[in-house]
């Protein structure tokens, strides 16, 4: 099974939108939200026309991030291309969008 060692690097963060911040910029729409477990920012999925939260990955090179759905505690690593438990990740302020 894959490994990630990308994981343990996440820091405590702080969602930066309470949507994609930057379809929100825009005035455009998402499907479904991720959360970058290194900043807080909060992009779209890949299913979402913008593909924001990977376009930010390409940019900024953090690798993990968070489903930012309500009930979903799944992560991803990008560079790893696992699945990962994102229930034990800490994040200020809400855990899912509202």
């Amino acid at each position: 099974m894959p490994e990630c060692t990308h994981a343990a690097a996440n820091n405590r963060v702080t969602p930066s939108a309470v949507g994609c911040e930057d379809c929100l910029a825009t005035g455009d729409r998402w499907i479904h939200l991720r959360l970058c477990m290194t900043c807080g920012h909060v992009g779209c999925c890949d299913s979402s026309k913008n593909r924001h939260a990977t376009k930010h990955f390409q940019v900024t090179g953090h690798p993990v991030m968070k489903a930012f759905e309500p009930g979903q505690d799944w992560g991803w690593c990008f560079i790893d291309e696992v699945e990962l438990d994102g229930s034990v990740w800490a994040v200020n302020g809400p855990r899912a969008h509202g």
